[in-house]
């Protein structure tokens, strides 16, 4: 027997909560086949089994909160039944020894009967002993061995539904409307979430691969889509209650507000389009406007450590590195992984870090320590369409920089002449919400026009890294 404990996920986790079994007792498991979901206050993850065997015993369940170390589970060798009748047989062959006082029992007389034994294949071993023994001719004896490889054949014949079970098991109710409203068997799609989880991303994709139908649902496409959510009620999971809590403490025990600067990065945008493909061949990524925001964010705050500092009691201590975690919108809620030295590293660095860790966030594979640590954040807003936002600053930082949306407009500029004229530019609104026991506007200010003359300036060739 071998004892499966919580492990060890980060430096500052000491507990978690058990938030769904993915194998049931008397379940087969392969080493490192994924066991049970543990929720932490920083990352949801799930724990692989150390060895392979059959699921014994589950000793912590759904909702537990245990500590790292905790015994979760116990697997084992061979069937779970052989364990709890051990006892039996030894009793009923003291029975056997004296057939008057079998006679007169029920189990007995119902074992004497040969139509029971088919009406209760559930019945545990401890019945196929005294049928044995009790039975003199050699043919009754078939039956137990017949029952004995009973349970591996039910189990040989549900592996083709397994898929139906994983599907249950990892589906959420969002993907599989999805799938059921755009005609997708789930079945034909091979997922690539953890333990090969179907995620939304699979299904479009495989309604992507259907052009002939498109065209005819172009139209349905538009109207509003009902979410299985309305009208119901859930409850929060721990990450969105850890979320909940900081959130409020942050706006109770700091002083917040913010300050919004538009930005001209036309430039960065023309810088984009010439390099791109080139920049895809030799990375692998595609390159966005985040790394711009992510490196010129970095540098600007070497020259105003006020934005990257935090207060302890009485002091304020400034940090000596620019460690930027940045936000990522997953389904369990909003995680904020880190970039650490973000103003030492290339844009070709940062966009690969960017891509790799909001990758391992969504698919639920990022350790606690890569989630901790940061000491500013990045939140783009205008991924999802928003001109702005004031977002909330998490403490114990001082400061998050909030990117909008980049879109092109009629800007009034100055000719070479001096005259203004009008002409098409990307434009971008960049909104610093800080902590203003620490933070003076005049501070946000100087660090906002920093961040906005990188920008504009968009001299980054030397520091592209390809």
């Amino acid at each position: 027997m071998s004892e499966v404990q919580l492990p060890a996920l980060g430096e500052s986790v000491t507990e978690g909560t058990i938030t769904r079994w993915l194998k049931n007792v008397g379940d087969t498991v392969a080493v490192d086949e994924p066991l049970v979901e543990v929720s932490t206050d920083k990352v949801d993850t799930e724990i692989p089994s150390p060895v392979a065997g059959v699921l014994q015993e589950i000793r912590a369940q759904e909702d537990d909160t245990v500590e790292v170390g905790a015994v979760l589970a116990v697997i084992g060798e061979g069937a779970v039944a052989d364990s709890t009748p051990a006892a039996e047989p030894e009793a009923e062959q003291e029975k056997v020894e004296e057939p008057a006082a079998e006679e007169q029992s029920s189990p007995v007389a119902q074992q004497s009967e040969p139509e029971p034994q088919p009406t209760t294949p559930v019945a545990e071993p401890s019945a196929s002993p005294v049928v044995e023994e009790s039975a003199p001719e050699a043919p009754v004896v078939a039956p137990p061995v017949a029952t004995t490889p009973t349970p591996p054949v039910e189990k040989v014949e549900s592996t083709p539904p397994a898929n139906t079970d994983s599907d249950t098991a990892y589906i959420t109710p969002i993907v599989r409307k999805l799938a059921k409203d755009n005609g997708v068997d789930l079945a034909a799609i091979k997922g690539t979430g953890i333990g090969g989880r179907i995620r939304k991303e699979d299904v479009e994709a495989m309604i992507g691969q259907a052009p002939t139908t498109s065209s005819t649902r172009s139209a349905p496409a538009k109207e509003v889509e009902t979410s299985p959510l309305r009208g119901t009620t859930e409850q929060m999971s721990r990450l969105r209650k850890v979320l909940a809590s900081k959130a409020v403490e942050s706006m109770q025990s700091s002083a917040q507000l913010t300050s919004v600067v538009e930005v001209d990065v036309t430039k960065i945008a023309d810088l984009r389009k010439r390099i791109q493909s080139d920049f895809i061949s030799k990375t692998g990524v595609k390159l966005s406007f985040m790394p711009f925001f992510n490196l010129a964010a970095a540098e600007a705050l070497k020259a105003h450590p006020k934005i990257n500092s935090t207060i302890e009691g009485d002091s304020i201590i400034y940090h000596p590195s620019e460690n930027i975690s940045f936000a990522v919108d997953t389904d369990r809620g909003l995680l904020t992984p880190v970039i650490r030295n973000a103003s030492e590293l290339s844009i070709a660095e940062t966009a690969k870090q960017i891509s790799n860790l909001a990758e391992r966030t969504r698919n639920n594979q990022l350790t606690p320590d890569e989630l901790s640590g940061g000491t500013f954040t990045l939140t783009n807003t205008g991924s999802r369409g928003a001109l702005f936002d004031t977002p909330v600053v998490f403490m114990p930082q001082s400061a998050i920089l909030g990117t909008g949306i980049v879109t092109k407009r009629p800007v009034v500029m100055q000719a070479e002449d001096g005259s203004d004229v009008i002409a098409i530019r990307s434009m971008v609104y960049l909104a610093l919400s800080y902590d203003h026991r620490n933070i003076d506007g005049a501070d946000a200010a100087r660090y906002l026009t920093a961040v906005k003359q990188r920008l504009e300036e968009a001299n980054f060739d030397a520091q592209l890294g390809i």
